[in-house]
């Protein structure tokens, strides 16, 4: 069997000497470990970076199997960040994000978003606000998703400016004041779609998702949230 797909890399394990098992998000085939010959060599080291886009094709026997990949070069976004220490920890937070979702189960769109943030890691000004929308977009598309286009209490559209932590549900700013200091701030850029919003809003939007990314995916399985996290928090906060 054989299949050919996009693919951001996500890391590898080395295998044998020379070999590695690596780890990519394809955009048809989802979530794929297979080995790559040679992958700890000089040719394909600078190519096999966290964060690169490739085209990976993989060959193996039967479907289930673990298969090999050979991989070439489209985009080499690890290179274009490397001293960029801010760029660095968006990249580990995608990825933590993207080794979140489950292996084998295609997800075009969010691949297409994770492409959209790499591509604009270089612009601080646009990559954290797309962070924020992807991480949305990942909690709805495992069916943990958050209900902010009615108000929980008053059933209301409008003035919707907290979330239940406990609900994932929107609050309006009439219905949640009693109990402001308990709930998160919904940033209104989550619901008018692009722009470039400021950063205290940036923050609080990756401080909604966060918790929920935590509560609802990462606690459940044992895990801990990437410290890159809370350094992209603070960038924010002295911003």
């Amino acid at each position: 069997m054989q299949w050919s797909d996009d693919a951001i890399f996500l890391g590898a394990r080395p295998h044998g000497e020379t070999s590695i098992i690596a780890e990519v998000l394809t955009r048809h085939h989802g979530r794929r470990r297979a080995l790559v010959r040679g992958g700890r060599g000089k040719r394909l080291r600078p190519v096999l970076q966290t964060g690169n886009l490739l085209r990976v094709t993989w060959r193996g026997r039967l479907e289930e199997q673990l298969g090999s990949f050979t991989v070439e070069p489209l985009r080499l976004h690890a290179g274009r960040i490397i001293g960029d220490s801010l760029a660095l920890a968006g990249l580990a937070v995608l990825v933590a994000d993207l080794h979140l979702l489950p292996e084998r189960d295609a997800q075009p769109a969010l691949h297409d978003g994770a492409m959209l943030i790499l591509d604009n890691l270089e612009d601080t000004e646009i990559w954290p606000a797309l962070l924020a929308r992807f991480e949305l977009q990942l909690l709805s598309d495992l069916g943990f998703g958050l209900d902010l286009c009615r108000c929980a209490v008053t059933g209301e559209t409008e003035d919707l400016v907290w979330v239940s932590p406990k609900t994932g549900r929107a609050v309006s700013a009439e219905a949640g004041a009693p109990w402001a200091d308990r709930l998160l701030p919904l940033p209104a850029f989550l619901m008018k779609g692009d722009g470039a919003p400021p950063h205290d809003e940036v923050r609080a939007a990756l401080e909604l998702t966060g918790h929920f990314i935590f509560r609802r995916l990462v606690e459940p399985a044992g895990g801990r949230m990437p410290i890159e996290r809370q350094w992209i928090l603070d960038a924010l906060s002295s911003a």
